[in-house]
């Protein structure tokens, strides 16, 4: 299974190194390392893992914390293949995706960010959403003015965004793992910038209002 991990560890040479030796004597293997932060000593990494299914969260949560400094913000699911580069893969097919280049962005979002769901949303009206989102959205009522990071109740994280030129919103959600970082607010935020700047986009939005 794939895994995503989030870690907060010293930064200093050899930390990395011995959180890697952990994984390893525990059946993982790390395909990608992403660092959102770093200061004051300590980084907080991004790591995204192969490991066997009989490898359980817990037993890699533990082995983990059993280095010194190394603390476990998160173990969640994820998609996203490592080593590419997603954002380009899923910006060319928009580019070509014709009246569906907003079906194929909300599609493409949760594998983007190790989320659940996504879908986008006119006033209280679900406009189109990815195939694990609930049939119902409870989300604050006041739109926020760029992307925000929330969560909300029974713990549900989410990046809730404006589209202004659209007069839509959209919600990237997961409910397993740690809030919404900065920097994936700010990774949405530019993808979003560049989607409402592709000729298809409005297109592909006036076709879903029609259905």
């Amino acid at each position: 299974m794939l895994l995503r991990v989030r870690v907060t560890l010293p930064d200093r040479p050899g930390s990395l190194a011995q959180v890697t030796k952990v994984l390893g004597a525990a059946g993982a293997d790390i395909t990608q390392v992403t660092v959102l932060d770093r200061g004051a000593g300590t980084a907080l990494d991004d790591l995204t893992i192969f490991c066997p299914e009989t490898t359980s969260r817990q037993h890699l949560v533990k082995s983990l914390e059993s280095v010194e400094d190394v603390a476990v913000e998160g173990v969640w699911p994820t998609r996203e293949a490592p080593g590419t580069y997603p954002e380009l893969e899923i910006l060319k097919y928009i580019t070509t995706a014709g009246d569906r280049a907003l079906t194929t962005l909300v599609d493409s979002l949760p594998v983007l960010f190790s989320a659940d769901w996504a879908a986008t949303l006119g006033g209280d009206r679900v406009l189109y959403a990815s195939w694990r989102a609930p049939q119902e959205l409870d989300l604050p009522g006041e739109m926020p003015a760029r992307p925000t990071a929330l969560t909300l109740g029974e713990g549900l994280h989410v990046i809730h965004a404006p589209l202004p030129p659209l007069a839509l919103a959209l919600v990237l959600a997961r409910s397993e793992g740690p809030a919404f970082h900065r920097i994936e607010v700010h990774r949405l935020t530019r993808i979003l910038e560049i989607f409402l700047s592709l000729p298809a986009t409005e297109r592909s939005v006036a076709r879903q209002l029609r259905k």
